[in-house]
């Protein structure tokens, strides 16, 4: 399969949220560690922790898609995919959790 103009949309645009996510992720993370946004005492091992976790998983999901014949797109997405599992959920974990509540 060649790469149309829907495949290539496709790609871009969950590359595109996946960053988003990520960036929403580091920011409420590091508004943690400032002491702004709610975050739980181990949320800096996770982080370190889960790196490796959706690397290997991309890794493998790449692996799969090229080991079944599937075209560059599909073997992009294939590894995407786990990334943006990641990012999705810790999005919605710590955008859950809210701003830290000042009390001066």
């Amino acid at each position: 399969m060649f790469l149309t103009p829907f495949r290539a949309a496709e790609l871009t645009l969950e590359t595109g949220v996946m960053i988003a996510e990520a960036q929403a992720v580091i920011a409420m993370r590091l508004w943690g560690m400032a002491g702004l946004w709610n975050t739980a005492p181990e949320e800096s091992l996770r982080m370190v922790q889960e790196k490796a976790e959706a690397a290997l998983q991309s890794t493998l999901a790449a692996g799969r898609a090229v080991m079944n014949g599937k075209d560059s797109t599909a073997v992009a997405l294939a590894a995407l995919k786990p990334v943006r599992h990641h990012t999705r959920a810790n999005m919605k974990r710590l955008s859950a959790r809210g701003p830290a509540v000042y009390k001066g």
